[in-house]
């Protein structure tokens, strides 16, 4: 779904180009022209980039990146907060002591990291920070055992009485969440809305709801990088019972989930986008990307449904019988034609779809668009997955060399007639020095 500017970037990145990693990563922080906002790959290309010495990546990081996302790749993102937490940045020092707490293997460095928490923490006034400076040792030691939370509070077990009641419970849950624990503000707003964090209603027999005070608290919990906070949102502006249902803010949160990594949004949005391809051709390239996104978490459901939409092509083997005939020379005298040979043994496609196909636009990161029904009347629209890193590579290798050719008709391949004449040349030369050399 990237565009072409897009699209070099994403070339770059992948070249290991430290200027396009950056730019990649603030495309998936803030959103792009056609990348959606992903917290978590905009944290993988800012690691990269900060790697190769970029300052603005790790201020990125420690800046807009929270813990929930942080927390998934802990050895990369702790220097990042370490730098940006000395650096004076408040939200960075928060997560740095927070990824500190976190259970795993010690790293280097990690001693320093606790002591530089430790020190900017005790100036801050904040209850969040007193909480979190309470926990953390400065200096290394043995992690203790990550602290148990009572379900669905957002409280420290360890920190309350064996016999606390659950007035006392509700009562330290709302102090936390006033004082900006993200947690607390979860609980407190799927307490208040009788939900649990997958949507379904709890306490069947408490009839008092307020659906508006917990939009509030999960709005501030959304905003500090929960995502469940988000899916919560979702569902609650579905339920009929509210007076301010609306689809529309509904499917906004649900997208603002699946952005920020939640696999049942990513399911969601991507069933929900092959429903309304009526609507619009392209939704099917939206449904394939939320989907590919839940897969690679483990949904076995959108993985089903993957194959539905995209199903694993037969194997073309036309174009894998002729890839042993690619010599130099051909590669040099007809490099397009080598080209799409090579991109139908990769993806699957049947000879008029290699000779016909406009592979820039057919491109869209995670899938190639085959559809040649403007010049090849039999043929259907269908999308062939982008599964692995070295078809991606091996595309964005391709694409470069499409890009300042008219794939069209009219360009310098010529009609379908032409190209297959050309091809059919070029077959029955290959074979014949084949024959000859035999």
């Amino acid at each position: 779904m990237a565009n072409r500017e897009e699209l070099v970037i994403i070339r770059g990145a992948r070249s290991g180009d430290a200027s396009c990693q950056l730019a990649l990563g603030k495309l998936y922080l803030f959103g792009g022209a056609s990348l959606p906002r992903n917290p978590p790959t905009a944290l993988h290309w800012l690691c990269r980039a900060a790697g190769q010495g970029m300052t603005e990546a790790w201020q990125l990081v420690g800046r807009h990146i929270s813990f929930e996302h942080a927390r998934n790749c802990r050895d990369l993102a702790l220097p990042l907060y370490a730098r940006a937490a000395a650096a004076g940045e408040l939200q960075a020092l928060l997560v740095l002591a927070e990824l500190l707490l976190e259970p795993g293997p010690a790293l280097e460095g990690e001693a320093e990291w606790r002591g530089i928490a430790h020190g900017l923490l005790a100036k801050q006034p904040g209850p969040r920070a007193q909480h979190l400076l309470a926990r953390l040792e400065p200096v290394a030691a043995p992690a203790p055992p990550a602290p148990q939370r009572l379900a669905d509070t957002g409280i420290d077990a360890h920190a309350l009485p064996q016999d606390v009641s659950d007035a006392e419970l509700a009562r330290q849950r709302e102090q936390a969440a006033q004082a900006g624990d993200r947690t607390a503000q979860l609980a407190l707003g799927l307490a208040l809305a009788r939900m649990n964090t997958d949507g379904d209603r709890v306490d069947p027999g408490e009839s008092t709801v307020n659906f508006k005070r917990a939009l509030r608290w999960l709005a501030r919990a959304g905003e500090q990088g929960l995502a469940d906070a988000w899916f919560a949102m979702s569902r609650i502006y579905t339920r009929p019972e509210f007076s301010q249902r609306s689809l529309r803010d509904a499917q906004a949160c649900l997208e603002r989930a699946a952005d920020m990594g939640h696999s049942g949004a990513q399911l969601e949005c991507g069933i929900h986008a092959w429903r309304a391809r009526r609507g619009d051709e392209q939704n099917d390239v939206k449904a394939a990307y939320w989907l590919q996104k839940a897969a690679a978490q483990g949904s076995a459901e959108a993985q089903a449904a993957l194959q539905r939409i995209a199903p694993s092509p037969e194997p073309s083997g036309w174009a894998e019988s002729l890839l042993p005939q690619l010599t130099r020379e051909l590669l040099s005298s007809q490099p397009l034609l080598a080209a799409r040979i090579e991109l139908a043994a990769m993806f699957r496609l049947t000879r008029a779809e290699a000779l016909l196909l406009d592979v820039k636009t057919a491109d869209h990161g995670h899938c190639l668009v085959v559809d040649i029904r403007a010049y090849y009347g039999r043929s259907k629209r269908r999308l062939v997955l982008v599964r692995s890193a070295q078809q991606r590579q091996a595309l964005d290798r391709i694409v470069r060399l499409f890009e300042q050719v008219d794939c069209s008709p009219a360009g310098p391949e010529g009609n379908y007639r032409q190209r297959l004449y050309r091809f059919k040349t070029w077959v029955m030369s290959a074979v014949s020095d084949e024959l000859a050399a035999a």
